[in-house]
């Protein structure tokens, strides 16, 4: 009888035991994702942005309003998921810290598609394919990665430029100096002036202060390799991601995305 009563005490115990381990796994996996409904009471999600970082965005001369592609992109993009967006300009080399404690709702400004970046947030599939040109004076004798050897190269602090450098170990190792600078304007601004040797750069960017200035810039016919942008989203905002993409895809679908990058790039470079 003892027995009996022990064995049925232990089978209760070991149910519980097993009940109580399910309903916390079921808690842990059943927790909702309701980062697109936050969104929509809001009524708006907020844009993290460099607003010195032509054409994707920057201050409009006379307005002082922040304009640029990436801002056309993303207004369309709210007007079509029924929100409203809000610019909020940041420091770029922070960036990644600023959406994942919440003062920002996504990344969308050029943000480059990296493992690195991979690793703390989530991106929507590419809308951009981009290189990372070499921007030199005009008439400099710089013409290829191997004039660069001993030189002094600047680019923007928190972009993936370094990163493209660094990829190309035997050009990397033979510079003689890597200045970084908290805007591509600060250092395309020293390249002019003779500071800089060369400025490494996103060719969106690159090819914008180059059509505004074509006595003062050139681009090698070399770079360092192909990337990709896409909108930074936290990695626990599924849903909100999954919503912009539906968004962006249907902007390329009716040929909107190609207008906008017409009106900005004077060509059609949305990656289909």
């Amino acid at each position: 009888m003892k027995r009996k009563l022990a064995l049925i005490v232990l089978l209760c115990f070991s149910t519980l035991l097993l009940l109580t381990g399910c309903g916390t796994g079921s808690q842990d996996s059943g927790e909702v994702d309701d980062s697109w409904t936050k969104i929509k009471e809001q009524g708006y999600f907020t844009v993290g942005l460099d607003d010195a970082f032509p054409p994707m965005g920057f201050r409009e001369e006379g307005t002082n309003e922040i304009v640029g592609f990436d801002i056309d992109l993303a207004k369309e993009a709210a007007k079509r998921m029924g929100v409203e967006v809000k610019f909020q300009p940041v420091v770029w080399d922070t960036v990644i810290e600023t959406l994942n404690i919440g003062d920002i709702d996504v990344i969308w400004n050029g943000c480059t598609i990296t493992e690195d970046r991979l690793k703390q947030i989530n991106f929507t599939e590419p809308y951009i394919a981009d290189h990372q040109i070499i921007v030199v004076q005009k008439g400099s004798k710089i013409t290829s990665k191997k004039d660069l050897a001993g030189k002094t190269i600047g680019l923007q602090a928190g972009s993936s430029a370094k990163k493209a450098v660094e990829k190309d170990a035997e050009t990397f190792q033979s510079l003689g100096k890597i200045l970084e600078f908290s805007s591509n304007d600060e250092a395309l601004l020293d390249l002019s002036t003779g500071r800089l040797d060369a400025v490494v750069v996103d060719e969106v960017v690159g090819l914008y202060y180059i059509s505004k200035k074509p006595d003062t810039y050139t681009v090698l016919t070399e770079d360092f390799g192909e990337e990709e942008f896409g909108v930074g989203v936290r990695k626990s905002d599924q849903a909100f991601l999954d919503e912009l993409n539906k968004t962006l895809d249907a902007m390329k679908a009716d040929g909107t995305a190609s207008q906008i990058s017409i009106k900005w790039f004077g060509e059609d470079i949305i990656k289909k």
